[in-house]
């Protein structure tokens, strides 16, 4: 039994690239509006100061290109929860939105020529990524120029019109106008990321959206805090505050890339021990797999966090890991007919075995409780429990309808064996699936 096509290609469950949807397409007509627009005004004015958008248009490019790349089936991605790909790139585009002053001098420049400046610096960074095929994708672009506009537009005209000094936020107030600028700019690119992510994947907003603005508590205010940092020193210091104000984030990027690295490994060699007992006879090739991508998805959709989704996943690769144990392997690897205790002792076993593996204690509970009364269980616990038994009633059955008749069957048994909201949500992930694997969307 294989995954509908709309859930294949990744483990998390979502479908890969494509940006047709509705919000996605307005969001990057909106972008690519507001760049035409900008450039056009930025040509037929002239470039404002050219040093000082030279300067900022290097440091968003040099972000660009030292841009991380998503790590490949690590999970859904792009996707929702994906985070900010190039920090330094980000930040410089904020904080030359937010430059007021540079060197003791006022800047000129304004909301056009920052979206200008925005656009070429990062298609300029952006091209050695194309020219080897792994480019981001268009709602990436859109994010970045709708963000940079938005921040400008806030400040560029209340700063140059005097309205600020009229205020009298211009003096010991002024670094908390930038600060509440930028949080309420990283806010709104949460919430249009948010809405983006639902309209590629249709998984629900609300988690999606949580899951967003828990990251701006992560590099979300690295980038907020170093935007500010580069702006307020550029204006006592000049041009030569950039690359001693974007040093730190740019250590601070390498560092995650090395963490993401590790974790990518870590999740590689949890997928390697779990194929032992396939290699060992004891499940079908595949099967640790198939569970691992349909719990993900059914967690998604039950509105669990992202730290929450990864416990999940890795439980579900090796939730049959105790069947090594076994001096005889179940046929087709399907415990559901063991008598109780047996799906018990197998079950303290894989605990066991994946408390050596350095996971997550979560991981090994588990697994460890996939044998007790789905009602004693907690919920990352009956969504494996229900979506093995899926695979295994699916494979068993076979044919066109056997997908069909394995949600019968579970559904029959919820008064005992499955927690019927999960049984519930599976079947309208398979749905899901099966409309995309029709549709293509």
């Amino acid at each position: 039994m294989s995954l509908p096509r709309g859930l294949e290609g990744t483990v998390g469950g979502a479908p890969r690239g494509g940006w047709g949807s509705a919000p996605t397409v307005a969001a990057v007509c909106a972008a690519a509006v507001l760049a035409a627009w900008s450039l056009g005004r930025t040509l037929w004015d002239g470039l404002a100061q050219p040093g000082i958008a030279l300067a900022f248009g290097v440091l968003i490019a040099a972000g660009e290109l030292l841009r991380r790349e998503p790590a490949r089936g690590a999970g859904p991605g792009p996707a929702p929860g994906e985070r900010e790909s190039a920090p330094l790139g980000a930040a410089g585009a904020l904080a030359y939105a937010l430059l007021g002053e540079a060197g003791g001098g006022p800047t000129t420049h304004g909301v056009p020529q920052t979206v200008s400046v925005v656009v070429a610096a990062v298609l300029v960074g952006l091209v050695p990524h194309l020219a080897l095929g792994r480019g981001p994708a268009l709602s990436h672009l859109a994010r970045r120029v709708l963000t940079a506009g938005f921040a400008a537009t806030c400040f560029q005209p209340l700063y140059h019109t005097g309205t600020l000094a009229r205020w009298g936020v211009d003096g010991r107030l002024y670094p908390l106008l930038l600060i509440g600028l930028l949080a309420l700019t990283t806010l709104c690119d949460a919430v249009l990321a948010a809405a983006l992510a639902r309209a590629r994947t249709g998984w629900p907003y609300g988690p999606l959206l949580r899951d967003e603005l828990r990251a701006l508590l992560g590099i979300g205010t690295a980038i907020c805090a170093t935007g500010v940092v580069i702006s307020l020193a550029t204006a006592v210091a000049g041009l030569w505050a950039l690359p001693v104000c974007a040093l730190p984030l740019l250590l601070t990027q390498f560092a995650f890339r090395r963490f993401a690295a590790v974790r990518a490994t870590c999740r590689q060699t949890i997928a390697s021990l779990a194929r032992a007992t396939e290699i060992a006879g004891c499940t079908p090739p595949g099967h640790a797999r198939r569970v691992a991508g349909l719990s993900r998805a059914v967690g998604r959709e039950l509105g669990l966090r992202e730290g929450d989704l990864d416990v999940l996943e890795y439980a579900a690769l090796m939730h049959d890991i105790g069947q090594l144990s076994l001096l005889d392997p179940v046929p087709a690897g399907a415990t559901a007919p063991l008598p109780p205790p047996e799906q018990r002792r197998i079950a303290l076993l894989g605990g066991a075995v994946v408390r050596q593996t350095g996971v997550p204690a979560e991981v090994a509970v588990i697994v460890e409780r996939q044998a007790d009364p789905y009602r004693d269980q907690p919920l990352t616990a009956r969504i494996v429990r229900t979506v093995n038994a899926y695979e295994d009633l699916a494979r068993q059955a076979g044919g066109p309808g056997g997908p069909l008749r394995a949600l019968e069957r579970l559904r029959l048994s919820t008064a005992h064996e499955y927690d019927p909201g999960v049984v519930e949500v599976l079947a309208r992930v398979l749905a899901a699936a099966g409309r995309r694997d029709v549709t293509g969307r």
